[in-house]
């Protein structure tokens, strides 16, 4: 049967989602755990290739086994071969033409920026950090130029190997709670660091590098050095991935 778990884990401690040779990878960990677990060699395949550091609420992640074990039972016996910061959420059973990326309907990142004079030794895993004061109405007007189909080469990092750079943004919010500032972003597909440009591209309108309305020009440039710099890994999350099935 092919079956499709829900995964959580804290990015910190790996080189990425996907396997590498001589790195620790959280698919590598799955793996390891679902070959363990059922004794029988196990390949996973994930929705999103999440880079080093990068957290996740929910990834999707599918493999195809025999087993007695009941789905809805897989994720509490999975976890106990897996390290702490790797968390089976759920499982469920999918037909044999599901595909862990194109089945996908959309994905939902959030990005997480601490904007305070000083840094907080407890957050330094999960948000990015500028010490000068960002204009949030500024940010949150920007938002709206990236709404809809549109070709983010402009957003997109050097190295990567999509055959298109069109993406379509369903939802892009601004947010802000006492120092936290979140970038909640919905989108049909992400290009390399597409998330991560639109974070930094946010905070330099935020510092007033940027106006908000320069932004349809930067898209329509698909000049990558017009857009803000690629913010660091470990304030971005994939919070969900909806499926068509």
């Amino acid at each position: 049967m092919k079956v499709l778990l829900t995964v959580a884990y804290d990015g910190s401690g790996y080189y990425g989602w996907q396997i590498q040779n001589n790195f620790v990878t959280v698919q590598q960990k799955i793996e390891e755990a679902l070959s363990e677990l059922l004794h029988q060699k196990i390949s996973v395949r994930g929705a999103s290739r999440t880079d080093t550091g990068v957290h996740a609420m929910a990834q999707g992640a599918v493999f195809n086994a025999e087993t007695t074990i009941p789905v809805n039972k897989i994720p509490y016996a999975l976890n106990s071969f897996l390290p702490d910061d790797i968390v089976i959420t759920g499982a469920r059973e999918v037909s044999e033409e599901f595909h862990p990326q194109y089945s996908v309907i959309d994905k939902t990142y959030e990005y997480k920026i601490l904007n305070s004079e000083f840094k907080n030794p407890k957050l330094v895993r999960y948000t990015d950090f500028v010490r000068y004061k960002l204009d949030i109405d500024k940010m949150k007007e920007a938002c709206k130029y990236f709404i809809g189909e549109h070709d983010f080469k402009a957003f997109c990092a050097s190295g990567s190997t999509a055959k298109t750079t069109v993406r379509t943004i369903y939802s892009l919010e601004v947010k802000k709670e006492d120092d936290i500032i979140t970038i909640s972003v919905t989108g049909s597909g992400f290009l390399y660091n597409m998330v991560r440009i639109i974070a930094g591209t946010l905070v330099y309108v935020g510092l007033g590098k940027i106006k908000p309305n320069e932004i349809e020009n930067i898209i329509n440039s698909r000049d990558r050095t017009k857009a803000g710099k690629t913010l660091a890994p470990n304030g971005l999350t994939l919070m969900e991935v909806r499926y068509g099935e």
